[in-house]
């Protein structure tokens, strides 16, 4: 039986959300492990398929760039491993922002019949995500090497930008999922949009020198995100560190806004589909 609790204080709800949360790490667990191990079953390329889009979308563009069909602004670094680390990085971003919304519905015949904690659900999915993170990571240091950059200490700072990456995409999740459960619309409008974005952020070309598009990107909360990890990855200095802080500090108390808000709103939407 659902109950809606209208009267229950943001607070409580907030409590309840994060305590449930912790009690639901055994199943979250289980539910990533099972996710990950089908995800590459039954497939001859396996983990790889967690590179392609990256790698295929960087080939493009190298092969743009060296063509000379288009021409990009110097990027301080050698370019292959600028759109590289850029569209790796924006991956992540997309998975986070996905996650939620994947593995709810996903859950929707479980739901329908048995009672646990949703919160389970988001937990699973920063699983998933924190191990094919991982994987790509582990990957794009390869690289690093590979174009001599080598090791350097900012290296250090980078499962913390990993983590800023993971909370706003998931963050944006929370408040996407109830939504795209009831319009199918929605899924594809947010598809096409961050397509969009993504010219309009560095992931595959620096920020120009001068223009409207250089206003536009600097503006744009991605572009801290994109920067300041591809920064800390190079060894560069991180230029947008105050916006990159003042975005996750933005997204920390928006996370728990959306806990509360994908806590109240799931049972309702599964009893109505019920």
């Amino acid at each position: 039986m659902y109950q809606r609790e209208n009267k229950l204080s943001f607070g409580k709800h907030l409590k309840e959300s994060i305590s449930d949360i912790y009690s639901s790490r055994f199943l979250a667990r289980q539910l990533a492990e099972r996710d990950i191990k089908a995800q590459y079953r039954q497939s001859y390329l396996g983990i790889i398929w967690a590179f392609i889009t990256p790698l295929v979308t960087s080939a493009v563009w190298i092969f743009l760039t060296l063509s000379g069909t288009i021409q990009v602004t110097e990027t301080g670094i050698p370019y292959p491993l600028f759109v590289f680390s850029g569209t790796l990085v924006w991956s992540i971003i997309i998975a986070a922002i996905n996650s939620p919304a994947q593995n709810t519905n996903g859950a929707r015949g479980i739901m329908n019949k048995i009672n646990f904690p949703k919160e389970a659900l988001i937990l699973s999915g920063l699983y998933k995500l924190l191990f094919n993170s991982s994987i790509k990571i582990l990957l794009l240091m390869a690289f690093i090497f590979l174009f001599g950059i080598g090791f350097h200490w900012s290296l250090l700072l980078l499962p913390f930008a990993i983590f800023g990456l993971l909370l706003f995409g998931t963050t944006i999740g929370l408040f996407i999922t109830p939504i795209g459960m009831l319009y199918n619309d929605v899924g594809k409008i947010i598809s096409m949009g961050l397509n969009f974005i993504m010219y309009i952020t560095p992931v595959v070309y620096a920020i120009p020198k001068e223009g409207i598009m250089r206003e536009v990107m600097q503006i744009n909360p991605l572009t801290p995100l994109i920067v300041t990890t591809r920064d800390l990855l190079t060894g560069s200095y991180p230029n947008f560190l105050i916006y990159y802080l003042a975005v996750i500090a933005f997204c920390i108390p928006l996370f728990f806004t959306g806990l509360v808000f994908y806590r109240i709103s799931i049972p309702i939407i599964v009893e109505r589909s019920n």
